[in-house]
């Protein structure tokens, strides 16, 4: 299972064009505030042209900003991007978004019941509580992705080594601290491991905070995109191998190989194990249960 793709309909596409300012496409050119502008390969965004190999979740491009506009602005590029992800062929799954400039739990879960795996937020938003309550109804889990980088960019490199590892450390941080008090049942996915946030264990210890081995929390999951067996190990070390999840980030990074590094017992956790648990939760529990 791969967790963590990006693949726009036609549909999508469109919505996109349609605008006049960012987020927009003009013609296949991505034209973002705070990054450079993109060239898009229209074959990235052929399903024909993707290798599943089981199940892969397609996700809303939360850079692109799309869910921070005013409701007017962002529901018609959501819908496009909903109603294009369902319409995917087999072997794809699909994360809903939301709108958090005007938060609306009704079509959230209107939407999620559709058929979405759960709801992917940017890790700059600040998630409503009624939005969160939503996915604990429902056992369904949320998946945090690296939201807009806040420019200048002096390198093309920048937005993704930069400004999105720093989003996704502090959402972890402010997770643990902040919204796990408040839902102590949901579920999370923190994309490109967490920023490497768990390895400042030690850091976070020195300063006043709680940490360690012992106080690993099942309910909080890592996805391992552009980032290889090292990084991995480290983190594995750190929270266990148990809610480390497979994610590629296609078409922008492919994943990682993890065998040789790894071994083949932790490429099975990571790649299935552990991802049919972050999806299904207290299900997955009760199914395989003796």
């Amino acid at each position: 299972m791969d967790v963590h793709q990006h693949l726009w309909t036609p549909a999508f596409v469109e919505a996109l064009r349609r605008r006049a300012r960012a987020p927009r496409l003009d013609g296949w050119t991505l034209l973002l505030d705070g990054e450079p502008p993109y060239e898009v390969d229209p074959a990235d965004h052929d399903p024909a042209t993707r290798e599943t190999g089981g199940l892969a979740l397609v996700s809303l491009s939360s850079p692109l900003g799309i869910e921070a506009l005013p409701p007017e602005e962002a529901w018609p590029l959501l819908d496009a991007y909903h109603d294009g992800a369902l319409a995917l062929p087999a072997g794809f799954g699909a994360w809903a978004s939301t709108c958090h400039s005007a938060p609306d739990p009704d079509r959230l879960a209107a939407d999620l019941d559709r058929g979405f795996a759960g709801l992917q937020i940017p890790a700059t938003a600040e998630p409503a509580d009624e939005l969160l309550a939503v996915l604990t109804e429902r056992d369904l889990p949320l998946f945090v992705h690296p939201g807009p980088a806040a420019g200048p960019s002096p390198t093309p490199w920048w937005p993704a080594v930069v400004p999105y590892v720093q989003q996704m450390h502090a959402s972890w941080h402010y997770f643990h601290a902040v919204v796990r008090p408040r839902h102590p049942r949901l579920r999370v996915c923190f994309a490109l491991l967490a920023g490497l946030a768990p390895l400042h264990s030690e850091r976070l210890l020195a300063r006043g905070g709680r940490s360690g081995r012992g106080r690993v929390d099942p309910g909080f999951f890592v996805e391992t995109s552009s980032y290889g067996p090292k990084a991995i190990d480290a983190i594995v070390r750190e929270l266990g191998i148990d809610v480390v999840v497979n994610g590629s980030d296609a078409p922008y990074a492919t994943a990682p190989d993890l065998g040789p590094g790894l071994g083949e017992a932790a490429a099975h956790a990571i790649r299935v194990t552990n991802p049919h648990r972050l999806l299904h939760g207290r299900r997955s529990a009760r199914e395989h249960a003796p």
